[in-house]
C-alpha cells in the first residue's frame, strides 16, 4: 500500500491525547455527520475499518466521532493546497481546531493544515515533483529539524547533486501524523515510538453513490468533548467539487 493519507480531522482537545485513550466510536452520530458532510452521497455502511482505513477508494467513506475528536477519511482532502479546503468543511466546526493531512507515496507528496477558530494556521504542500507547491504560516515545531537538515533524504556524499528539498516530504509526513495524531504509517528515522495503536481507534465506513436529487442538505458542527449526539448547525451550500490534485493522474 506504501504511506497513503487523505485525512480531516476536528478536535477540542488534543487528538494525539485523545486517540491515545481509546475512545469510544459513536456510531449514531458518526452516521449523522457522514451524511451532512456529504450531502450529494448516497451512503451504505460496509465493514468497520480503523485508523489504517486513511486513504480510502473514491467510492469510499471513512468516519469516527471519537468523543472530543472526529476523523474523516476521504478523497476530497487529498488537496494541493490544503488552503483551498472547501469552505462547508471549515464551517462544520468553525470554533474548533481542524487539521487537513495528506501524502502519496507513489509520487513521495505530502500535504498537512491547520486552522484555529476557522483561521488558518499553517499550510504546505511539497513533491521533489514542484518543490513548495504552498507554503503559509510559520514552520511547527516538528518540522523545523526537517529544514534545518537534520533528516536529509540522500548522503550528501553518494549524491552530490542533492535533493530537491532538503527532507524526504513523506518523512515528513509521518512526522505531521506522529505529532498530531500519534500514529504512524511507516515512520520515519530516529522518530520516537508512536503511542497510538491504529487497530484500536474503530472508524465506520461507506460506500458513496450518487444521489439523484441535488438538494443541499443541512450542515452539522462538529461534537465538543464528551458529547453524544451532533448539534443541528445553520444549512450550508451542497459542497464545491475538489479541484483534481496536479499528481492524480492515475484516477483520470
Amino acid at each position: 500500500m506504501g504511506a497513503k493519507t487523505s485525512l480531516l480531522v476536528y478536535a477540542s482537545q488534543s487528538p494525539r491525547e485523545v486517540l491515545t485513550d481509546r475512545p469510544t466510536l459513536d456510531r449514531e452520530a458518526t452516521t449523522r455527520l457522514a451524511a451532512a458532510l456529504f450531502p450529494n452521497d448516497e451512503l451504505t455502511p460496509i465493514d468497520d475499518g480503523c485508523l489504517w482505513d486513511t486513504f480510502p477508494a473514491a467510492d469510499e467513506l471513512c468516519v469516527g466521532v471519537l468523543g472530543a475528536v472526529v476523523v474523516i477519511a476521504a478523497h476530497e482532502f487529498s488537496l494541493d493546497r490544503p488552503s483551498e479546503l472547501p469552505v462547508h468543511f471549515l464551517a462544520a466546526g468553525p470554533s474548533r481546531t481542524l487539521y487537513l493531512h495528506a501524502m502519496h507515496s507513489v509520487v513521495d507528496w505530502c500535504a498537512f493544515a491547520h486552522w484555529r477558530d476557522g483561521t488558518l494556521v499553517r499550510s504546505l504542500s511539497v513533491s521533489p515533483e514542484q518543490g513548495v507547491i504552498e507554503e503559509r504560516g510559520a514552520r511547527l515545531p516538528f518540522e523545523r529539524p526537517f529544514w534545518a537538515g537534520e533528516h536529509p533524504a540522500v548522503d550528501p556524499e553518494e549524491e552530490p547533486e542533492g535533493y530537491p528539498l532538503p527532507f524526504h516530504p513523506l518523512e515528513l509526513g509521518e512526522a505531521a501524523l506522529h505529532a498530531w495524531f500519534g500514529f504512524v504509517i511507516e515512520g520515519f528515522s530516529g522518530a520516537p515510538e508512536a503511542p497510538v495503536e491504529v487497530e484500536s481507534v474503530p472508524l465506520l465506513r461507506f460506500r458513496r453513490g450518487s444521489r439523484r436529487r441535488t438538494t443541499a442538505a443541512p450542515s452539522v458542527a462538529a461534537p465538543s468533548a464528551g458529547a453524544t449526539k451532533v448539534p443541528r448547525a445553520v444549512p450550508v451550500a451542497a459542497p464545491t467539487p475538489a479541484k483534481r490534485p496536479w499528481w492524480r493522474f492515475w484516477r483520470r
